[in-house]
């Protein structure tokens, strides 16, 4: 099963940050359904919405190409902890109540891959191993 791991830790921070880049794109530009499902898109620079739409966006691009994976997913899990408590605690305290299921488990998700990496398939892992092979080898 260790020989595995990498891989399935990998796929599962594809799957999840395709799915929170599409939330922003949706967000952003109206596509996918659009904010809240009406088509829509949120008003530029608008806070909170538009602000965290465009996270949503970014780091989960970020997560999803590996790229500065830990730091990435760290904001991405920071701004899911500040949407379940400003938006959705305030409403009732359990995530069932209060609408707040999705922003928990994009949190809890992401708060996963800064803690134990990108897995395979990343460019954090591939970027440095390219520098390593492109250096003169030391006499």
């Amino acid at each position: 099963m260790e020989r595995v791991r990498p891989y399935g830790i990998g796929l599962f921070r594809v799957v999840v940050s395709l799915l929170f880049a599409m939330h922003g794109a949706a967000s952003l530009f109206g596509v996918l359904g659009g904010a809240r499902g009406n088509a829509a898109t949120i008003p530029f620079a608008q806070w909170p919405g538009w602000w965290a739409a465009a996270i949503q966006l970014a780091g989960g691009v970020l997560v999803l190409l590996g790229l500065g994976t830990r730091w990435a997913a760290l904001l991405c899990s920071g701004s899911m902890a500040y949407a379940y408590f400003v938006v959705h605690q305030p409403a009732a305290l359990v995530p069932l109540k209060n609408g707040g299921e999705l922003a928990a488990m994009f949190c809890w998700s992401f708060f996963l891959v800064a803690i134990v990496g990108p897995g395979a398939w990343a460019l954090d892992t591939l970027l440095p191993a390219a520098r390593r092979e492109s250096r003169p080898l030391k006499a």
